[in-house]
Protein backbone atom coordinates (compact mmCIF):
# COMPACT_ATOMS: atom_id res chain seq x y z
CA UNK A 1 0.00 0.00 0.00
CA UNK A 2 1.55 3.28 -1.04
CA UNK A 3 1.54 6.44 0.99
CA UNK A 4 -0.37 8.20 -1.79
CA UNK A 5 -3.15 5.59 -1.61
CA UNK A 6 -3.50 6.27 2.12
CA UNK A 7 -3.87 9.99 1.32
CA UNK A 8 -6.57 9.35 -1.26
CA UNK A 9 -8.40 6.97 1.07
CA UNK A 10 -8.32 9.47 3.94
CA UNK A 11 -9.58 12.28 1.72
CA UNK A 12 -12.33 10.06 0.33
CA UNK A 13 -13.52 9.11 3.81
CA UNK A 14 -13.61 12.74 4.94
CA UNK A 15 -15.59 13.70 1.84
CA UNK A 16 -18.00 10.82 2.45
CA UNK A 17 -18.42 11.98 6.06
CA UNK A 18 -19.55 15.38 4.80
CA UNK A 19 -21.99 13.95 2.25
CA UNK A 20 -24.83 13.02 4.68
CA UNK A 21 -25.03 16.62 5.95
CA UNK A 22 -25.17 17.90 2.41
CA UNK A 23 -27.88 15.40 1.41
CA UNK A 24 -29.93 16.06 4.56
CA UNK A 25 -29.79 19.82 4.07
CA UNK A 26 -30.79 19.45 0.42
CA UNK A 27 -33.68 17.06 1.14
CA UNK A 28 -35.14 18.83 4.17
CA UNK A 29 -34.62 22.32 2.71
CA UNK A 30 -33.49 23.33 6.19
CA UNK A 31 -30.09 24.43 7.43
CA UNK A 32 -31.15 25.91 10.76
CA UNK A 33 -28.89 23.56 12.74
CA UNK A 34 -25.93 24.16 10.44
CA UNK A 35 -23.39 26.61 11.79
CA UNK A 36 -22.35 29.25 9.27
CA UNK A 37 -19.24 29.88 11.37
CA UNK A 38 -18.24 26.19 11.21
CA UNK A 39 -18.77 25.99 7.45
CA UNK A 40 -16.84 29.21 6.85
CA UNK A 41 -13.89 28.14 9.02
CA UNK A 42 -13.88 24.73 7.32
CA UNK A 43 -13.85 26.37 3.90
CA UNK A 44 -10.94 28.63 4.83
CA UNK A 45 -9.01 25.63 6.19
CA UNK A 46 -9.66 23.63 3.04
CA UNK A 47 -8.56 26.49 0.82
CA UNK A 48 -5.33 26.79 2.80
CA UNK A 49 -4.81 23.01 2.57
CA UNK A 50 -5.40 23.26 -1.17
CA UNK A 51 -2.84 26.03 -1.56
CA UNK A 52 -0.29 24.03 0.45
CA UNK A 53 -1.05 20.89 -1.55
CA UNK A 54 -0.74 22.71 -4.88
CA UNK A 55 2.61 24.25 -3.95
CA UNK A 56 3.91 20.98 -2.47
CA UNK A 57 2.52 18.78 -5.23
CA UNK A 58 0.54 16.58 -2.81
CA UNK A 59 -2.17 15.38 -5.20
CA UNK A 60 -4.35 13.41 -2.74
CA UNK A 61 -4.65 16.46 -0.51
CA UNK A 62 -5.25 18.82 -3.43
CA UNK A 63 -7.89 16.55 -4.97
CA UNK A 64 -9.97 16.16 -1.84
CA UNK A 65 -9.43 19.69 -0.57
CA UNK A 66 -11.01 20.80 -3.84
CA UNK A 67 -13.90 18.31 -3.63
CA UNK A 68 -14.61 19.12 0.01
CA UNK A 69 -14.37 22.87 -0.65
CA UNK A 70 -17.07 22.53 -3.31
CA UNK A 71 -19.23 20.57 -0.88
CA UNK A 72 -18.78 23.21 1.84
CA UNK A 73 -19.55 26.01 -0.64
CA UNK A 74 -22.78 24.22 -1.54
CA UNK A 75 -23.65 23.94 2.16
CA UNK A 76 -23.01 27.66 2.66
CA UNK A 77 -25.21 28.50 -0.34
CA UNK A 78 -27.98 26.24 0.97
CA UNK A 79 -27.66 27.71 4.47
CA UNK A 80 -28.04 31.26 3.15
CA UNK A 81 -30.86 30.28 0.76
CA UNK A 82 -32.92 28.31 3.27
CA UNK A 83 -32.37 30.77 6.12
CA UNK A 84 -33.64 33.60 3.90
CA UNK A 85 -36.66 31.54 2.83
CA UNK A 86 -37.68 31.05 6.47
CA UNK A 87 -37.72 34.81 7.17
Amino acid sequence: MTLEFIGYLGGFLIAIALAPQLVKTWKTKSAKDLSLLWTTISLIGLILYGIYAAISGVMPLLTFATIESVMIIILIILKIKYDRAKN
